[in-house]
């Protein structure tokens, strides 16, 4: 049965149909599938992320009609992809067990039906069940994980609990779903993890790119580096995204800010290049918190972030692998103009 939007209206992603996690068939035919993970039990500060989903699905300027050309790409990722969503997954509040475990198994059923799970947070407790889900599918230990992210998300506990925003990668890489030599972490900044923390990382051979070194390389260099090594020995790769990753002056609606991060042109470009060269099998964007966000402006950005994610995978299924590498400036498509 489905629930739709468990905090709000019933409203799809910017129109796409309605599917019903329960009737397969009402999904058989989609190359992605949009479902909600409405969980704000894991935050260490500020909450509201459970209305997430909610406000990545409507803040659009755009007509809800389920179709978004894309200007450079030349594909409308919504069509090509036959997207569907399914609605949110029922994450009770308070009862953080329940609520990981069933969006585990809507994860895991999107991903058994040959769809990439397309996850609206919801903060980032939920990448534990989301990457999890996947890698059930795909093979334990053999998906890859691209982060996005200010914070590292590898501490043992929190609050006395092994469950928290803080807390899924270490969960993740203790478990085995994925390894830590393939979990690549791009634009930590601030002042935590704590040095304990950090060794156990440096112990699991995790690649963490900090935003220093984002600076005096450039995004470009680090993530071709980062992807040569997500797809070493792994099979498909899950992103990650947390809004927090940019700078909170253009990204405010988020309950840990930390001042100096990407711009909000970085974290597209860069989540666009990963879908049109890496064989993406999942995603998540998360921690967006309407409460905190000014005239919609982090909303429209991880509805954005979803978007280009989308656009690229069409791309590289219209056109393959192996001509998504490009340089700046050269037509992305034969006979266009490069895009403006």
């Amino acid at each position: 049965m489905r629930i739709g939007n468990l905090f709000g209206p019933d409203a799809t992603f910017v129109g796409v149909p309605a599917a019903d996690l329960d009737d397969e068939a009402s999904y058989a035919g989609a190359a992605a599938v949009i479902i909600g993970g409405p969980f704000d039990g894991g935050t260490s500060h500020r909450p509201g992320t459970r209305f997430g989903p909610q406000a990545i699905r409507f803040t659009d300027y755009l007509p809800h009609d389920g179709s978004r050309p894309h200007l450079a790409l030349d594909v409308d990722p919504l069509l090509e992809l036959g997207v569907v969503d399914v609605g949110d997954v029922e994450m009770p509040p308070g009862n953080t067990e329940l609520s990981l475990q069933r969006l585990e198994a809507a994860v895991t059923r999107i991903a058994a039906s040959g769809a990439i799970p397309v996850v609206l947070g919801g903060d980032h407790t939920i990448a534990l069940p989301d990457v999890t889900g996947v890698a059930r599918h795909v093979g334990w230990g053999r998906v890859s994980v691209i982060h996005f992210d200010a914070h590292a998300d590898t501490g043992n506990t929190q609050f006395g609990s092994l469950h928290g925003h803080g807390t899924p990668m270490r969960r993740l890489i203790e478990s085995g779903a994925t390894r830590g030599d393939r979990f690549l972490q791009i634009g930590l900044r601030g002042y935590w993890p704590e040095p304990e923390t950090l060794a156990w990382m440096a112990e699991q051979q995790m690649r963490s790119y900090e935003m220093t070194e984002v600076v005096g390389r450039g995004l470009d260099e680090v993530l071709t580096e980062a992807f040569a090594i997500a797809t070493d020995e792994c099979d498909a790769v899950f992103l990650s995204v947390d809004v927090d990753v940019v700078d909170p002056g253009l990204a405010p609606g988020t309950g840990t800010p930390e001042p100096g991060g990407l711009s909000s042109r970085q974290l597209l470009d860069a989540v666009r290049r990963i879908a049109m060269e890496l064989p993406l099998a999942g995603m998540d964007v998360v921690e967006v918190s309407p409460p905190y966000d000014h005239a919609g402006v982090t909303a429209f950005l991880a509805n954005r972030v979803v978007l280009e994610a989308l656009s690229g995978i069409a791309w590289r299924r219209r056109h393959g692998a192996g001509e998504a590498i490009r340089q700046p400036g050269d037509p992305l498509l034969e006979g266009r103009r490069p895009p403006i």
